[in-house]
């Protein structure tokens, strides 16, 4: 017997878009793509997308120009990690604040 059968409500939520709000706010660094290096934008799409495969929050839809959904990632690095062709790096939140120069 389920619980749909004996009345109870499954303790499981059906979370959606943004439920928790903009998570991406907290994050450090944010990853940018160099479409020049970009192995899937390189062949419209035919090839690659690591990013789209080892992002753990599922912010890189698998299409090509790769996108990143910055108000959702969290700048972990992982998709620049793992990217064949060094075409993510990751950025920091502060330089891009500024206009893209770091002060040292």
């Amino acid at each position: 017997m389920g619980t749909r059968d004996c009345g109870h409500e499954s303790a499981m939520s059906k979370p959606s878009a943004g439920e928790a709000g903009h998570t991406g706010d907290w994050r450090t660094q944010r990853p940018v793509v160099d479409d020049a290096r970009c192995a899937a934008a390189k062949t419209e799409g035919a090839a690659c997308f690591r990013c789209w495969l080892y992002c753990p929050e599922a912010v890189i839809p698998r299409e090509a120009p790769i996108t990143i959904d910055l108000d959702y990632c969290k700048g972990c690095g992982i998709c620049a990690e793992e990217c064949p062709t060094d075409a993510i790096t990751m950025e920091s939140e502060a330089s891009a604040d500024d206009g893209g120069t770091e002060e040292d």
